[in-house]
């Protein structure tokens, strides 16, 4: 059985479990016997007794099948491919699960004998799997079904599960954050010991252009990171610059003065451009919004590149605008009616009671709003890649061509260096970078929240 098979097993089982242990407890209750709990929580237990094993068991056999296989066809494979490099042995267990998937190669093949083993192994594993699930299931459902009794406290037990479940998600949330961390920061470690961080940090010049090989003739390299950050601030400033004000503007308009018609019919026509991908964005930057910069600007005789931060951070800034007017509409939405009703009670006007009252108390939202759309902003890729160019330039001229951290991220991870080249490695420097930058612009966004909800809650 495939893994699709097994999922809608597993949801047509947690169904079927909970209408049983529901019936049982009904039934029980017909009976004239006092139930603990109501049918409903015997229902999920039921359900959940009957799911979780075998979800976990699934989960953990996932993670694991392909490495077993593996192993045991490693054993297969002849002598002289076994006593080889661990490189070649990836590639020749890549090389066989080519061919299993092709009878005519695979008869021809000389690890032919090695596929078939791995297609009498895969078709042993789906049984082994299917038969484990199944009982996992069947042996859940027996065990809660005796159980359901009118003293058994099915309500403190699905809690109390439920409760697992949550801090477990939370836990694994954690932990992919700090495995995150750790991987960036040991190949970031990698490349510090290839270069100096005072030359990354503070350099002017990157040019990470390395020789792949030792008897090729190559640039050594520079990697001055600072006309990256320059860049990226540049284009973001200049995207806040059109997003924050419009977008605040219209969050402003629509939850205080819009009618209600005006709202339905606007808000959802804003947030459309939250789903517009972003390189056709890209397009709209390169072919449209690009040309008429650069043809303004030499009609005031100003010398405009074809490929200008201005031109990707006014995109940019349009497409931000709906992350900025979303939230703070329902930010302001939030402020208590009774604060604009004290307003007006004392003679504020419309505009005095959104200035004084209402932006004051909508303060933490509104800042965690800005924080997102700035997040968005410095991660942005393909819109800068497409407007901007990939030259490194330090420079404050928005009308000069420039790149941004993450577009050159996804630059140096692209082509056939070596992985642990100074090239490659400056990609996990970057993303270090760009990682404490983003957790100081949460922390500075999370003390300000902090601060003025101590004032309004």
């Amino acid at each position: 059985m495939n893994y699709s098979t097994l999922l809608i097993a597993l949801l047509i089982a947690l169904g079927a479990a909970y209408l049983l242990g529901r019936n049982r407890a009904r039934a029980l209750a017909g009976q004239g016997q006092s139930m603990h709990s109501l049918p409903t929580h015997y229902g999920a237990l039921t359900a959940l007794w009957t799911t979780l094993p075998p979800l976990l068991i699934l989960i953990m056999w996932v993670l694991l099948e392909s490495r077993i296989v593996d192993a045991l066809l490693t054993m297969q494979l002849p002598e002289t491919i076994r006593s080889a490099s661990e490189a070649e042995i990836r590639l020749a267990l890549s090389k066989v699960h080519n061919i299993a998937s092709d009878p005519a190669v695979m008869a021809k093949s000389d690890l032919g004998g090695v596929a078939a083993h791995l297609i009498d192994l895969e078709q042993r594993a789906a049984i082994l799997k299917g038969g484990v699930i199944l009982s996992l299931i069947l042996l859940g459902v027996a065990v809660t079904w005796r159980r359901i009794q009118p003293d058994l406290r099915a309500r403190g037990e699905v809690e109390q599960i439920v409760r697992i479940m949550l801090f477990s998600s939370s836990a694994i949330a954690v932990l992919t954050t700090l495995g995150i961390l750790v991987s960036v920061l040991f190949e970031a470690m990698l490349f510090f010991q290839k270069v100096s961080p005072i030359e990354f940090l503070f350099g002017t010049s990157w040019s990470p252009q390395v020789a792949l090989r030792a008897d090729q003739s190559g640039s050594s390299g520079s990697f001055g990171a600072v006309p990256l950050f320059a860049g990226t601030l540049l284009i973001s400033a200049i995207a806040m610059l059109i997003a924050v004000p419009v977008g605040l503007m219209a969050a402003i308009y629509l939850s205080e003065y819009a009618s209600s018609r005006v709202r339905q019919l606007a808000k959802p026509a804003l947030e459309v451009l939250a789903g517009i991908p972003t390189v056709v964005y890209g397009f709209f930057a390169a072919l449209t919004v690009a040309p008429f910069i650069r043809g303004v600007g030499e009609s005031v005789g100003l010398d405009v590149s074809s490929e200008s931060a201005l031109a990707a951070g006014l995109v940019m800034g349009i497409m931000i605008i709906p992350f900025v007017s979303s939230l703070s509409d329902d930010v302001i939405n939030a402020v208590p009616q009774s604060l604009r009703d004290g307003s007006y009670g004392l003679g504020a006007t419309r505009s005095e009671t959104v200035r004084q009252v209402v932006i004051p108390a909508a303060l933490p939202g509104i800042v965690g709003a800005v924080m997102l759309a700035v997040s968005r902003a410095i991660g942005e890729t393909m819109i800068v890649a497409m407007a901007a160019g990939l030259a490194a330039n330090l420079t404050a001229n928005p009308l000069d061509s420039v790149t941004t951290v993450t577009v050159q991220i996804v630059t140096l991870l692209v082509g056939d260096q070596e992985f642990d080249s100074p090239k490659t490695l400056a990609a996990f420097a970057l993303g270090l970078v760009l990682f404490i930058v983003t957790l100081a612009l949460n922390f500075v966004a999370l003390k300000i929240v902090q601060k003025y909800r101590e004032q309004y809650d």
